[in-house]
């Protein structure tokens, strides 16, 4: 495993296990599939309805929490500081235990400055070891980052080749904040897992479109969480230590992004009434 040092200190792995989509039925199955590949760095969200079932798993799989790099988020619903610091008590229980690694705002809307104060209490109880935000573009990121006491150590956005955030990326380096990737795979868009470029790089290597994907995010040092229900992707998926990318397959990579999102922005007045409508 490749590690990422965040601004606090704390060690996080480069590659986790995401389960958003994940339906709760499945949720301990596949979390456990996972820890016994070899994933221990697992994110879930308080929106995803299943971190019981990540708690689940991890109380059952014999090996010590500090093993594990534990990650949820607060969703709008909870935002604010009274809401978020007893959603935030509700997803320790539901994920049976006593602190998370990192917790992040899973949305640039409602009271987050409110949130993000409950955040910081929690981690200077020792509740928390690291927080940050999630879909936070660059002014909002700023903003936040200038007026927080506790800089936000991570920012988990869209970033995959198709997006690779250079914009949002740059000044997350210049402050500190590590960048995060939901989407690695962008969902399969613009038929990413046929991509000619992705492929081809694939070939010389002996891997598939997908662990290209993978791997270009990974020495791009962002960190990547894929999500799959099959323990044979989720292999696929954790086997992208044994190879390195050449500068030239890197740069024919970086030629793919198109600098936008591939699935909504939060700049857009339809998407904003959208989130405010699934209050």
């Amino acid at each position: 495993m490749e590690y990422v040092t965040l601004n606090n200190g704390i060690k996080m792995p480069k590659l986790g296990y995401g389960v958003y989509q994940t339906p709760p039925e499945e949720t301990k199955r596949c979390v456990l599939d996972a820890i016994e590949i070899g994933y221990r760095n697992i994110d879930t969200a308080q929106a995803y309805y299943n971190e019981e079932g990540v708690g689940e798993a991890l109380s059952e799989c014999g090996l010590p929490r500090e093993e594990f790099f534990l990650t949820t988020k607060v969703w709008i619903t909870n935002a604010g500081y009274e809401k978020a610091k007893a959603s935030i008590e509700e997803s320790l229980k539901k994920l049976r235990t006593d602190y998370l690694d990192l917790l992040l705002i899973h949305q640039p809307f409602g009271d987050y400055y409110g949130t993000y104060r409950a955040m910081e209490e929690l981690y200077k109880e020792g509740k928390l070891r690291a927080i940050g935000v999630s879909n936070f573009g660059p002014d909002r990121y700023l903003d936040i980052q200038h007026f927080a006491e506790i800089k936000p150590a991570v920012n988990q956005i869209e970033t995959h080749v198709f997006q690779q955030q250079k914009v949002a990326k740059e000044y997350l380096q210049k402050y500190g904040c590590q960048i995060e990737s939901w989407g690695p795979f962008a969902e399969g868009r613009k038929d990413m897992f046929t991509n000619p470029v992705l492929t081809e790089i694939g070939k010389k290597y002996g891997k598939t479109s997908a662990q290209v994907a993978l791997r270009f995010l990974i020495q791009s040092d962002v960190v990547v969480i894929p999500k799959s229900v099959h323990k044979d992707r989720m292999k696929q998926n954790f086997d992208i230590f044994d190879f390195t990318l050449s500068a030239e397959d890197m740069g024919a990579i970086e030629a793919l992004d198109g600098g936008e999102s591939l699935f909504f922005s939060h700049y857009d007045p339809k998407t904003v009434e959208w989130f405010m409508s699934i209050l």
